[in-house]
């Protein structure tokens, strides 16, 4: 069965809805840089705890998902493409910031979602 692209979108919504562990190697920011026709890919490190809650190293506190304190990335990634952004990730970085599959590909389609934006000037907002 062919689907339409509502169908499609939605189908990939039901999909985006689906449980997933974290990844015990950390978590990722992205976004654009336009001046300097970049994406940036921000890398957080975080433990998961026994209730599978993504949790600050340093503290031990259960990370918030908006309204906590600042962090710091412990490495940042730039490339002026997805391709570019994803080698620096899985291939050049040691160790490689990615513990999960499921991760690295949804990161990879962050990142060509990322590029689109740049590339039409559009705005890139992080699922």
């Amino acid at each position: 069965m062919v689907m339409t692209p509502q169908e499609r979108r939605l189908h990939d919504d039901r999909l985006s809805r689906r449980a997933i562990a974290l990844d015990p190697s950390g978590y990722f920011l992205i976004y654009l840089d336009r001046d300097s026709g970049q994406i940036i890919a921000e890398h957080y490190s975080n433990t998961i705890n026994d209730k599978g809650l993504a949790t600050d190293p340093e503290t031990g506190e259960v990370l918030a998902c908006s309204g906590g304190a600042p962090r710091q990335p412990v490495a940042t990634y730039r490339g002026c493409s997805a391709k570019e952004v994803g080698v620096r990730l899985v291939e050049e970085a040691n160790p490689c910031p990615v513990g999960q599959l499921d991760h690295a590909l949804y990161l990879g389609r962050e990142l060509q979602r990322a590029e689109a934006c740049l590339e039409n000037g559009h705005d890139y907002v992080q699922d």
